[in-house]
């Protein structure tokens, strides 16, 4: 046992990058469709909105199964249900790649959408427990790397491999990702068997607080927000800002790029003034979309727009986060799939809602369905960040008075 423990510590560091690389080809399944929804539109004779959906169907089925799946294969040896839920993304990539039918491409990005949160979540337990206590921060920290790297560099190289060569390799480009992964974790990837279970009990009762139920609606509706314009954001560079399909690549990269300045950025503010960074990022959103709206025929502006845009993105992703993490500390893996449901819930409405507004008007006006997210999700955060200071002042209150 105790040789089989060393063994495991030693090889805690390529565990982890296979895990990072693993997340990496989850979430570029999920986001890289994103670069090339014009492209799908083409390819089966759909409209954008349309092709909109293959982002909307993921997020979801990620939104209704976030706070359940884990919860359900939390039991299971964690190699195997990693490698269920690789197997089913590799084959449901083929899938996607070979059919003429889009309603069966629905249906094959709806599949391993059930096993996302199931494969994310244990990913960042399976990193922890990989190596020692003292290093287990930094080894989750790696992995998140594969979370960012799958907007970085998958919106990117998808838009890139589907426009230079054609839509069906840029959906190979997922596949073979998911496959190298289910193999390096079928040879390389210890057995896992699960000893402890978490109580349902004890998680489902965080939901009796309204200030869980604040931070869920407010980062619903700021990430609705946020990925309710990034949906179509290459349509709108191609059809308002007027550029070709190797600028909009380009440009998405400078998103994903500043994406991970935000997450840096973030982690320094957050431990500073937590609620200086949740008031910031709807009105600051609300600012450089409207600027955007304003803006969007000239390339110079839009490029500093987007620019500012990714970097209030990640600095957004982590500040939702910590909202929805910091209201049920107790039970921080239930809290974790409750912001994966929000988010994703926030994804699927914000794709739809601004969808509308294409489908009614034109493509530059998707910014007004951000836009009036934006406006509600100010009222949430408002509400929440009373509630947590009117809560720390009966504290303060009830010391002085037992002193």
């Amino acid at each position: 046992m105790e040789q089989k423990n060393k063994l495991k510590l030693n090889s805690g560091g390529l565990l982890v990058f296979i895990l990072t690389v693993g997340v990496f080809g989850i979430i570029n399944t999920e986001m890289g469709v994103i670069g090339i929804l014009p492209l799908i539109a083409e390819t089966f004779h759909v409209t954008v909105p349309q092709a909109g959906w293959t982002v909307g169907i993921f997020a979801l089925v990620v939104a209704i199964s976030a706070p359940v799946m884990p919860l359900l294969f939390s039991g299971m040896n964690r190699k195997k249900v990693m490698l269920l839920a690789l197997g089913v993304f590799t084959l449901s990539n083929i899938i996607s790649m070979v059919t003429s039918n889009f309603t069966v491409l629905l249906i094959a990005r709806a599949l391993p959408a059930f096993l996302h949160p199931v494969y994310v979540s244990m990913a960042f337990t399976v990193a922890a427990t990989s190596v020692s206590k003292e290093k287990a921060p930094k080894a989750v920290a790696k992995v998140f790397i594969g979370v960012s790297a799958g907007m970085v560099l998958g919106v990117p190289v998808t838009s890139y491999i589907a426009s230079e060569v054609s839509y069906s390799m840029g959906m190979l480009f997922f596949t073979v990702v998911n496959a190298l992964v289910f193999i390096a974790t079928i040879f390389l990837v210890p057995s896992m068997p699960v000893k402890e279970k978490l109580s349902y009990g004890t998680q489902l009762n965080m939901l009796k607080r309204k200030v869980v139920w604040y931070s869920i609606l407010a980062v619903t509706l700021i990430n609705g927000a946020l990925f309710g314009f990034f949906s179509y954001m290459s349509d709108y560079l191609k059809n308002v800002t007027g550029v070709s399909y190797g600028v909009i690549s380009t440009m998405l990269l400078i998103y994903g790029l500043a994406n991970i300045i935000g997450n840096v950025i973030a982690g320094k503010q957050l431990a500073v003034n937590p609620v200086r960074s949740m008031i910031t990022i709807p009105f600051a959103l609300l600012a450089f979309y409207i600027c955007l709206f304003v803006l969007g025929e000239w390339l110079a502006a839009m490029a500093v727009i987007i620019l500012i845009l990714g970097i209030l993105a990640g600095y957004g992703q982590n500040t939702m986060q910590y909202m929805i993490t910091e209201s049920a500390p107790e039970a921080p893996d239930f809290a974790n799939g409750l912001y994966l449901l929000s988010a994703n819930l926030g994804t699927t409405i914000g794709a739809a809602f601004c969808g509308m507004f294409i489908t009614l008007f034109d493509t530059r006006y998707s910014v007004f369905g951000s836009l009036l997210f934006l406006v509600v999700s100010i009222v949430f955060v408002v509400l929440r960040i009373r509630m947590i200071q009117s809560r720390k002042q009966a504290e303060i209150e009830k010391n002085i008075i037992c002193n």
